[in-house]
């Protein structure tokens, strides 16, 4: 990792530019410096907003760094992306942005990269897992901002009513236990969730426990390979055939299976943190294990990271990089990640998370994170190859459905999104 350069010439160049552009922007002649942030929400309610995180955030950092202001808008998910490529679109784009993707804009050369933006000590913090998953040809651009990662989830009750006493873990023991369930009488003993919401993540922590991957070890999409088939050739035939999933799957979603499982209508689901919240508050008592695989425990679970990434346009890298030095700082990682019930980016705020008990209804998915496996986030082809899965994976369990042609036609836009995309 390289030491990034922050030394007094640049800090005098940049006093030099802040003067001869007094008329442009924020960039006033006294050399205050307001650094704009789009964020996204991770609360549910004006009570939750992010929104007061980062302005009691911004607030604490303006107070020991005079001379530099944060203006922070968060935006709710379904339209915080939209927000950020409209403000590139039109040649305004903000000076940092945390939000669910950064490739694209890696790849178009309008980010600074961590080395640049970052203390080593704080480059150095990351997980090394995410990391990487920000890099792109080498260079980490994304910074991971928060992280969760996937456990099966089982309804104590449920489990107890259909004489179960211990959780599965392999997927013979998996469909065992849904068929049982039923027999309880169960209305969905597993929670199958492949409808446009999110279902890459579904798939993915299928197709891991199978011995596949979206990708290789190398990063050539390998979606359509034997072992993937295999997995939904049998996720079709052993258990949405067999009546033990929700009977059209492929029109399911995330949240409708959660919600589910807290009206105690499920058995077992793939979830991740957010779920814990919404059992306990609806009196659900469940258990967490990590995911079955096809002969044992799964090897890997999912792995999703939000990311932070910081634009070149706005000319502000030493400010940036004192704000962001600030954010990554161990107790604010700590507090937001603790806060919405997800998982810290940094192996400071890990170690924290780890060591406090208040915290270990988290450990599980902690324990999973070093070894987890992420989408493809790093390619720009990512974004329309993932856009095509949530359209078709559940094909794949349908009744007569083709595992084999589904993802065959995956691949194929796969390959032809990469040899389109910038090298």
């Amino acid at each position: 990792m390289q030491r990034r350069y922050l030394g007094l010439a640049a800090a005098g160049v940049a006093t030099v530019m802040a003067a001869a552009l007094s008329g442009c922007g924020d960039t006033a002649a006294t050399g205050d410096v307001t650094l704009r942030l789009v964020a996204a929400d991770y609360g549910n309610s004006s009570e939750n907003s992010s929104q007061k995180y980062w302005d009691r955030l911004a607030a604490d950092f303006e107070a020991g760094h005079s001379g530099i202001d944060v203006d922070v808008k968060v935006y709710n998910w379904n339209e915080v992306d939209t927000r950020v490529a409209d403000m590139v679109k039109h040649g305004n784009p903000p000076d940092m942005a945390q939000i669910g993707a950064y490739a694209d804009y890696a790849a178009q050369d309008r980010l600074y990269s961590a080395d640049e933006l970052l203390s080593i000590p704080n480059q150095a913090d990351f997980i090394p897992s995410l990391a990487e998953a920000g890099e792109v040809h080498r260079v980490q651009y994304g910074l991971p901002f928060v992280s969760s990662t996937r456990v099966l989830f089982y309804n104590k009750a449920h489990f107890a009513k259909a004489g179960i006493t211990q959780p599965p873990r392999t997927w013979d023991e998996l469909r065992d236990t849904a068929v049982a369930l039923k027999r309880a009488g169960v209305p969905v003993p597993y929670g199958l969730p492949l409808g446009p919401e999110e279902p890459q993540a579904e798939a993915l922590n299928w197709i891991l426990g199978g011995g596949g991957g979206y990708t290789d070890k190398i990063g050539t999409y390998t979606i359509d390979s034997d072992e993937n088939i295999r997995t939904f050739q049998w996720l079709r035939d052993e258990m949405v055939a067999k009546g033990l999933t929700n009977p059209h799957p492929a029109k399911t979603d995330r949240r409708d299976v959660f919600s589910a499982f807290t009206q105690g209508k499920v058995g077992m689901l793939n979830g991740h943190p957010t779920l814990m919240g919404m059992a306990e508050k609806n009196n659900v008592d469940y258990g967490m294990v990590p995911l079955p695989g096809r002969r044992g425990t799964s090897p890997a679970t999912t792995g999703v990271a939000d990311w932070m990434m910081a634009f070149k346009a706005g000319g502000h890298r030493a400010e940036v990089g004192k704000f962001l030095d600030f954010v990554y700082s161990k107790k604010n990682v700590l507090e937001f990640a603790e806060q919405y019930n997800l998982l810290p980016v940094t192996n400071s705020a890990s170690e924290a998370m780890r060591g406090n008990r208040k915290n270990r209804s988290l450990w599980p998915f902690l324990e999973q994170l070093p070894s987890a496996e992420f989408y493809p986030v790093n390619k720009q082809s990512w974004a329309p190859v993932a856009k095509k899965l949530k359209l078709t994976i559940g094909k794949t369990v349908e009744q007569g459905g083709d595992p084999a042609s589904v993802l065959a036609e995956l691949q194929r836009e796969a390959d032809a999104s990469e040899n389109a995309s910038p090298s």
